[in-house]
């Protein structure tokens, strides 16, 4: 008897943004559904000029089948049918990195913290990030919406052991700064901060786990002198991204 052919799973991005990125990231894309009646929409001709230079094809649908794939989402009148998020290897992430500061998330586990990590990681040029396989936020169609799309150009790599990662980047020469109010943490703005380094953020309940921070060659807090005694995970590694970024260009 024939074996049954699989049936392939798509992802449905939508918003002029996002879909735009992902036209230009490692997706392998189905179609390009755009609104008919926002065919010559200025903003919109530039994701079906996209479409076109990579060969996807391009229908022109009703608004009812565009809520519907879009989940009721605010998709602007159109939506990309792709293949699921190309995670890289960590391997090649490193390779491509070129010295440039790479994250690490141990278990940030809110899709919209994820999302704007990945934002700022993109605005100070990281050479990628890397997330946990399990127990952790993957890149979904509501990431991409939420970082505008620029999940797809940044390389991210999936593994499923925080500390044989670390110790994996050890060996490539990067130097590992945890981001972890404890006793013994350093004012981030007046620590050594070796490069090229690795920036660990922990997850929102417990932080960085213990073990892995026994794998930090630093680590560093930011000083909270008002009423306020922690940030979420977003807000602190988005801080930490920046004053890194200050160091390397100083």
């Amino acid at each position: 008897m024939m074996a049954r052919r699989q049936r392939e799973r798509f992802d449905y991005l939508y918003g002029i943004n996002p879909v735009v990125e992902a036209l230009r990231g490692r997706r392998r894309h189905n179609r390009l559904l755009v609104r008919s009646e926002r065919r010559d929409d200025k903003r919109i001709k530039r994701a079906i000029d996209a479409a076109s230079d990579t060969s996807v094809r391009v229908e022109y649908v009703d608004q009812d089948q565009l809520d519907r794939l879009s989940q009721g989402g605010n998709h602007q009148g159109i939506v990309l049918e792709t293949g699921p998020f190309q995670y890289v290897e960590i391997d090649d992430l490193i390779e491509d990195a070129g010295q440039r500061t790479i994250v690490v998330l141990d278990h940030v586990q809110d899709p919209q913290n994820l999302a704007t990590l990945i934002r700022t990681a993109a605005a100070v040029n990281v050479g990628g990030i890397v997330i946990q396989s399990d127990r952790s936020a993957q890149v979904t169609p509501a990431v991409v919406r939420s970082s505008a799309g620029l999940v797809e150009l940044m390389p991210i790599a999936r593994e499923n052991n925080t500390r044989r990662t670390l110790a994996t980047l050890k060996d490539s020469g990067y130097w590992i700064i945890g981001l972890e109010s404890t006793s013994d943490s350093a004012n981030i703005y007046t620590a050594d901060l070796p490069q090229p380094a690795v920036l660990v953020v922990g997850s929102e309940e417990r932080g960085v786990a213990g073990n892995v921070l026994k794998e930090c060659d630093v680590v560093v807090e930011l000083p909270m002198p008002g009423a306020v005694e922690s940030l979420n995970a977003a807000v602190a590694g988005s801080v930490a991204l920046f004053e890194l970024l200050r160091r390397n260009q100083g």
